[in-house]
């Protein structure tokens, strides 16, 4: 379940203070700016959201706050990656990751879906010794732009002769 915008603060807070560091107004505002937005941004899009902040002060301070467990990282493409809250603070979702442009799209599958891919991966865990805390579902492929954008490549290369 997604806790309010106090909530996540308060959260925050805590397990910022449980490492030994502030909450800083600078780390307020990424927060903030995590909790509204709709699917995982890249730094880019953080650092046009925080324009008050330096550069540098957002990834010092995103590195931060996801050794505190307050946000998670999900790789993109390449060595890209894209920011969001972290599940316990989000709500348990998986993603869609365009391996052209880097675009994360969040989406929920049924419950049913969860439990088959529970019960699927469970001997394989148990073999290896493990155990489950949780799941993370990144499905790569191209969203809608850039499979319009490489459809017309392609069809522009083959036409031309």
């Amino acid at each position: 379940m997604t806790q309010t915008r106090r909530d996540v603060h308060d959260v925050a807070s805590e397990r910022l203070r449980a490492i030994d560091q502030r909450y800083s107004t600078g780390r307020r505002k990424l927060v903030q700016i995590l909790s509204s937005a709709v699917h995982p941004l890249v730094t880019t899009e953080i650092t046009a959201a925080a324009s008050d902040l330096p550069q540098s002060s957002v990834y010092r301070n995103l590195s931060v706050l996801e050794e505190a467990g307050v946000v998670v990282k999900v790789l993109t493409t390449g060595d890209r990656s894209a920011f969001e809250l972290a599940e316990d603070l989000k709500g348990h979702h998986h993603h869609l990751v365009c391996v052209d442009c880097g675009k994360v799209v969040d989406i929920d599958v049924p419950e049913d879906v969860e439990r088959l891919l529970s019960d699927g991966v469970s001997p394989a865990i148990k073999d290896a010794g493990f155990t489950l805390i949780g799941h993370r579902l990144d499905l790569m492929g191209r969203c809608d732009q850039c499979s319009r954008s490489s459809r017309a490549a392609n069809f522009s290369t083959t036409s031309v002769k």
